[in-house]
């Protein structure tokens, strides 16, 4: 207590003398942190999502002209601001901080400014299917306020839709669509959420649970009024944006499918390679290095056709594991059981690679039927707030084209070590403010899941070959992306093209390299980060493991990694080059 306070009153004297002497100018720190404040106060604003309060306007995002235009001019005074703010000075961590907040705010300009709301949807979905999931999980449905909350959403999907298909059509008046082909089959995860019998919506599930422990009474007077906003407002709209989209929408789809092709086109392409690499690479140099990886992963595809003892050719082994029932699940629950057996599995072995693991549990649960169809394989759904868990979703449609052979590499992926442990970890930092907290970075987020694909080599976890050739046919599929989205967008290769080279190299089922090409072209430059962001960690790791010698340890690498939660690849670097320089240090000053 006394060294405090004599710290206290020689820190206090110190600072006296300075300010007395004028030699400390306004504190960059404290200017900065009152600045993000201010950001994060108008984000609740804007962002309905994380508003909890009845008291509100617009209870799902307000997406008028007027709106969108405002929203824009104040990130842009944001930005202003920020780089009149000396970054040299601020502190280390506020300097990560000033990093991350300004590409946050960068990025919404530049989709602002490059109309991305006039293409408000992906081969995957849009704002029709991600509301649902976004309404239900935002709500906190163990009160009474929180089911009133959702009623306002609920009420609110005619206007938003309604201003969605607004800026689509401004999309088909100025030729930023989607390519038609990517959309066929489109229209079904539309239908998928309309129902004669509203209590079988998605929309109607939190009505199925009295969370709130209210009377029979007070509960049985929600379920009415959500059977008739869902029925007089929730039904008509998706009928609406249905009969748009099959009869506006798709007719006016663009043929070419590279974004170059559409007004701005190599500059959107550019601006986001950037933003989901976090680098400065070329398109050109992204595509030789996907050239030079899907080399590199063949060769040692082929050492494992070897090992099992094929005879045949490459692309008979793949037409082999692509056809034989033994790599098939016959259920849906056999599928998921199999993941969740194998999250069991890994899970044990964490400990050999972490020091650090987060307290959120997992589940292991199906993509949604309403949007499996034309989704990926499988990805992670974050938790919403702290009394729920992560889950992993596992596409259980369509059997015959999700093989057992890559489920090891999706769940060590999706689950962990990869982006359940990354983003719970994440979560769990309370030191951080709430937009790094709360903030997925591409190319490291994904970068760290690919990179915990080989994590399972390492202890064992591959031990059958055909499981290993799963893992291979997944980094191989990471390495595919650079040459196929770089070549599809600006390089003029086709979609049939793609399809073929994705088809040729991978042992992934054709009903994913279809719907995962699909994927690329509506999504250009995001499939880039993950090898990027997997090579950068691999090769951080390397030199530390060169320079540390037998100092190197794994599990403190990872945390390393891993502390300052989701950042940008060129900080990573600079954060793993400083814990090398520190931990040489000291070495030197022990011995």
């Amino acid at each position: 207590m006394i060294k405090n306070f004599a710290l206290l009153l020689s820190t206090s004297l110190l600072s006296a003398l300075l300010v007395g002497c004028q030699l400390t100018p306004k504190s960059s720190d404290a200017e900065f942190t009152k600045l993000a404040q201010e950001v994060e106060l108008y984000r609740k604003q804007v962002q309905p999502y994380k508003n909890q309060s009845l008291d509100v306007a617009y209870y799902l995002p307000n997406l008028s002209a007027d709106a969108l235009a405002e929203q824009y001019q104040r990130r842009s005074e944001f930005l202003s601001r920020l780089d009149q703010i000396p970054e040299s000075q601020l502190n280390v961590e506020n300097q990560i901080n000033f990093t991350i907040l300004r590409s946050q705010i960068q990025n919404k300009v530049d989709e602002y400014r490059f109309k991305k709301h006039y293409m408000p949807l992906t081969s995957e979905g849009g704002f029709h299917s991600y509301v649902a999931i976004q309404a239900v999980g935002s709500n906190d449905f163990s009160q009474a306020s929180g089911f009133e909350l959702y009623l306002s959403r609920l009420s609110q999907i005619p206007r938003y839709f309604q201003q969605n298909m607004d800026w689509m059509r401004k999309g088909i008046e100025t030729g930023r669509v989607l390519p038609k082909v990517v959309l066929q089959g489109y229209e079904s995860s539309i239908s998928g959420f309309i129902f004669e019998d509203v209590t079988q919506s998605v929309f109607y599930r939190p009505f199925k649970t009295n969370s709130a422990r209210l009377s029979e009474a007070q509960f049985a007077a929600l379920q009415t009024r959500a059977k008739t906003v869902l029925k007089e407002k929730v039904m008509p709209a998706y009928q609406s944006y249905l009969k748009f989209f099959t009869e506006q929408y798709l007719p006016s789809a663009r043929e070419s499918i590279a974004i170059k092709d559409v007004p701005e086109g190599q500059a959107i392409y550019e601006n986001r390679v950037a933003h989901y690499t976090t680098t400065d690479m070329t398109v050109e140099q992204i595509h030789q290095l996907g050239l030079q990886e899907v080399a590199r992963i063949r060769s040692e595809m082929e050492a494992i056709i070897e090992e099992v003892g094929f005879k045949g050719t490459f692309a008979e082994f793949l037409q082999f594991l692509r056809t034989d029932p033994q790599f098939y699940a016959t259920t849906a629950e056999q599928l998921i059981k199999e993941a969740a057996y194998i999250s069991k599995r890994i899970d044990a072995q964490l400990p050999k690679l972490f020091h650090t693991l987060p307290r959120r549990p997992y589940g292991v649960v199906p993509v949604p039927e309403s949007i499996a169809p034309k989704y990926t394989t499988g990805r992670y759904y974050p938790a919403n707030n702290d009394l729920e868990a992560g889950y992993y979703w596992v596409n259980t449609y369509a059997l015959d084209k999700r093989p057992l052979y890559v489920l090891e590499a999706l769940t060590l992926h999706e689950a962990v070590p990869g982006h359940h442990l990354q983003i719970a970890l994440n979560g769990e930092m309370d030191h951080l403010p709430a937009y790094r907290r709360n903030e997925y970075i591409s190319a490291f987020g994904e970068g760290w899941g690919l990179y915990s694909e080989y994590l399972g080599l390492e202890v064992g976890f591959y031990q059958d070959p055909y499981s290993n050739f799963g893992r291979l046919t997944y980094e191989m599929w990471r390495a595919v992306r650079l040459v196929v989205d770089t070549g599809m967008h600006m390089y003029g290769w086709s979609r049939e093209k793609a399809m073929n080279f994705m088809r040729d190299n991978t042992a992934l089922s054709l009903h994913n390299v279809k719907t995962e090409t699909d994927r690329y072209i509506s999504w250009p430059g995001q499939a880039l980060s993950y090898k990027i962001g997997e090579l950068t960690i691999k090769r951080l790791r390397a030199d530390a493991e060169q320079k540390l010698g037998e100092h190197f340890d794994i599990r403190e690498f990872h945390y390393q990694v891993l502390r300052h939660g989701s950042i940008p690849l060129y900080v990573l670097e600079e954060q793993i080059n400083q814990y090398i320089e520190r931990t040489l240090a000291q070495l030197g000053a022990n011995t």
